[in-house]
């Protein structure tokens, strides 16, 4: 199992509208992704204070890489993601992702 994490470091002036928007896009991909099993999302709740920035994030569960390989390629990902970067502060930059197997 894969858990894709991505975290976020939002433009000030993306509206939580657009926010949901794009997360419901991500959560809409497990009806065409097969192997695709769970989609998290919200703000950090952490008080530790080492966000560096990255206020939101999202986690995606896979079966296993392959269907990781498989959704980061699908188009309708590549739409979503191209929305997100968007809205993120600095495109990339602003866009921190870490994959663990579990």
């Amino acid at each position: 199992m894969i858990r894709h994490c991505v975290f976020l470091r939002f433009k000030a002036a993306t509206q939580a509208a657009e926010k949901q928007a794009i997360y419901a896009g991500i959560a809409a991909l497990k009806d065409v992704i097969p192997g695709m099993t769970e989609v998290v999302c919200g703000p950090n709740v952490s008080p530790e204070g080492l966000d560096g920035g990255f206020v939101d994030g999202f986690i995606v569960t896979f079966e296993d890489a392959q269907v990781r390989d498989y959704y980061l390629q699908h188009p309708a990902h590549v739409e979503v993601a191209e929305r997100l970067v968007r809205a993120t502060d600095g495109g990339l930059s602003g866009v921190l992702v870490f994959d663990m197997e579990v």
